[in-house]
């Protein structure tokens, strides 16, 4: 990732277009790592922590865009969301089917760990074994967006308000989608 210029402090956007046109000082890099990333990652960590402690279970949604693939042919099938959970390995599966399947309902595309199988989030913070579940969500600019102007289009209302029903469901039904986890837990 840091190779291909995605690291912890991107230096391309889609399409390889450079966003700074040159490398940033070493003292600004070394500034934004230690006051904004470390920070939100003790924050983030010591939440998931207290959630943990006081539920049993705590669920991480890591949302990302992702550049549309090309436009598909009829019955092509390409995801429009992409759902990674590190393989099965950064939440129970049957979180991730849930997911699955509320954004098939709401008439997405959905695919599973390809091309994105989940990055630095759910690799550091998804915990099953104790109780953390983190998935990322990758949804195609093109749902929200004209990728060429960069403004919202109709579709952003639509996601929106499909997203704030995923996080609603998930909210109310934590308990039955994990059930085995939350009842050891109480």
């Amino acid at each position: 990732r840091v190779a291909s210029g995605l690291g912890t402090i991107p230096r391309i956007v889609s399409e390889r277009e450079e966003i700074y046109g040159g490398p940033i000082p070493i003292a600004e890099g070394m500034a934004r790592i230690d006051g904004l990333w470390r920070p939100y990652h003790a924050l983030l960590g010591e939440t998931l922590d207290r959630l943990v402690a006081r539920f049993g279970v705590a669920i991480l949604i890591d949302c990302h865009s992702m550049p549309s693939l090309p436009r598909p042919s009829v019955g092509d099938g390409r995801a429009e969301i992409v759902l990674g959970d590190r393989d099965g390995t950064s939440c129970d599966p049957r979180l991730t089917d849930v997911v699955s399947a509320v954004f098939r309902a709401a008439g997405y595309r959905v695919a599973r760990n390809k091309p994105y199988s989940g990055g630095y989030v759910t690799e550091h913070y998804g915990r099953p074994e104790r109780g953390v579940h983190a998935l990322q969500i990758e949804m195609a600019r093109s749902l929200y967006m004209d990728e060429t102007s960069m403004a919202p289009t109709r579709g952003f209302r639509r996601l929106a308000g499909d997203l704030d029903r995923l996080f609603a469901d998930l909210a109310a039904d934590w308990r039955a989608i994990l059930d085995d986890e939350a009842l050891a837990a109480e």
